[in-house]
């Protein structure tokens, strides 16, 4: 196994990946040679190039480094990748990006946040409280902080903020001190075939907590053996049995204010200014995190209150005039029904009209009538082709297999041009509120939108 502190060189295939980025930034800081490879070029990869690390987009043997003493990959690439192939075939170590992020946390104390849903969220906000208070940590992030417009940062305190992937079983390579857990939806049913398996990988997750850590849980989910008392505290949005849950919820310009009752006293006039009912649970978590840290409540509430939250996490690209929209990252039956019940909730007068892009065909097939049961809150309903990231296609699953199982009569599939000339086409007078939501490129879409609608 490589010793990091040695190594000169790195090479990253699938750079571009969130969570690769992340991997990239963290050797650049260490003052490493960064190359890597992505697919497609994209304004991640156009920052990293910014930032002095080398993306090529050729999937050419010729043109990959050869000076090499590191290559890492994500799972999300195709085994028979030339480049991927190359270096294992020459002797090169290799090693999954979840075998890396292993060897970096493990002289750390971790806080690891996994969960099917709200882990990028939980976890940005935990390493943003700890930033804004002076705390300081090393991040490790899904999704780039508006705040800091990075999905990475260190400091000289010995502690990383690290979201735990369930994809592939990754988190399992991961060290926690404290780990939070905030949902075990059936997902990535190509890797685990069953719900049950994911719920397992979840429990073996928390197995990984060292002695003397702690389990931050969303209330209601299945806890690991009692015997090793690592379950320190239970989190809810809305049942008064947890150990931190909210109250006194309302809304005030857009930015939710509430109170935090529970087991650790009562936290009073906290301010979050992202939208979705779901974030006040996320901060919850956050908060109990933070609070086992010692941050006081002080350093929490005003944390908390300049929370800019995450790109592509409820992210506002309009908030009057023809229309509010919003940009998210959600592809998963139950988070679209977060989504679409928090903003009709902000914005009950207006009508909601949801772009949706599918992510992967496996998905598709295994949650199409879930989809289509959440698509059905909105009141329109537009549909592009699935984006397949790294499967082929499955004969007889598209985006249709959703649309025909869907009860919302306003339902149609879109390519991209026609979403734009949809967009063109909204009557000035009528009031809008419109998502676009997806894991795949349906983000190439946001700008175009966002300046027809600010035309």
């Amino acid at each position: 196994m490589a010793d990091l502190n040695n190594i000169k060189a790195v090479y990253l295939i699938g750079i571009g990946g969130i969570g690769m980025s992340a991997l990239a930034r963290y050797f650049k800081r260490q003052g490493k040679l960064v190359n890597g490879y992505d697919k497609t070029e994209t304004d991640l990869t156009r920052q990293l190039v910014q930032e002095g690390i080398g993306v090529q987009y050729e999937d050419s043997v010729e043109t990959i480094p050869k000076k090499v003493e590191l290559v890492i990959y994500t799972p999300a690439i195709p085994k028979d990748q030339p480049g991927l192939q190359y270096y294992r075939d020459h002797g090169y170590e290799v090693l999954k990006r979840s075998d890396v992020l292993g060897l970096i946390t493990a002289g750390s104390l971790n806080v690891c946040v996994a969960g099917t849903h709200g882990k990028t969220t939980i976890s940005t906000l935990i390493a943003h409280i700890l930033r804004d208070s002076g705390f300081g940590c090393n991040a490790f992030l899904g999704g780039i902080s508006v705040n800091y417009n990075t999905n990475f940062w260190t400091s000289e305190t010995n502690l990383c903020v690290v979201e735990a992937d369930e994809y592939d079983r990754s988190f399992l390579k991961l060290h926690p001190d404290i780990a939070v857990i905030s949902s075990m939806d059936a997902d990535h049913l190509d890797v685990y075939g069953t719900g049950a398996a994911v719920e397992e990988a979840f429990i073996a997750f928390s197995s990984k907590i060292k002695t003397g850590g702690a389990l931050i849980c969303k209330k209601g989910l299945r806890i690991p053996d009692p015997e090793r008392d690592i379950l320190g505290q239970t989190y809810s949005l809305t049942d008064r049995q947890a150990d931190i849950h909210a109250e006194n919820i309302r809304i005030k310009e857009g930015s939710y204010l509430f109170d935090v009752g529970g087991r650790g006293g009562t936290l009073k006039h906290v301010k979050l200014n992202i939208g979705g009912r779901h974030n006040i649970e996320n901060a919850l978590a956050a908060i109990g995190v933070c609070r086992r840290l010692e941050l006081t409540d002080e350093q929490i509430v005003l944390a908390v209150d300049r929370f800019q939250g995450v790109k592509r996490r409820f992210e506002y690209h309009a908030r009057g005039g023809k229309a509010v929209y919003i940009d998210d990252y959600a592809h998963h039956p139950q988070e679209l029904r977060a989504l679409i019940r928090s903003a009709k909730e902000l914005y009950p007068e207006r009508k909601c009209v949801l772009i949706f892009q599918p992510h992967l065909y496996s998905r598709t097939r295994d949650f199409a009538s879930a989809f289509a049961e959440s698509l059905d809150m909105a009141d329109e309903v537009i549909l592009l082709a699935i984006y397949p990231a790294r499967e082929l296609p499955i004969e007889g699953v598209s985006s249709k297999v959703i649309l025909e199982m869907m009860r919302n009569m306003k339902k149609q599939i879109l390519g991209k041009e026609e979403v734009l000339d949809w967009v063109r086409s909204v009557p000035q007078k009528e009031k809008l509120l419109l998502i676009t939501a997806g894991a795949g490129d349906i983000d190439s879409l946001v700008d175009p939108i966002e300046k027809i609608l600010m035309s």
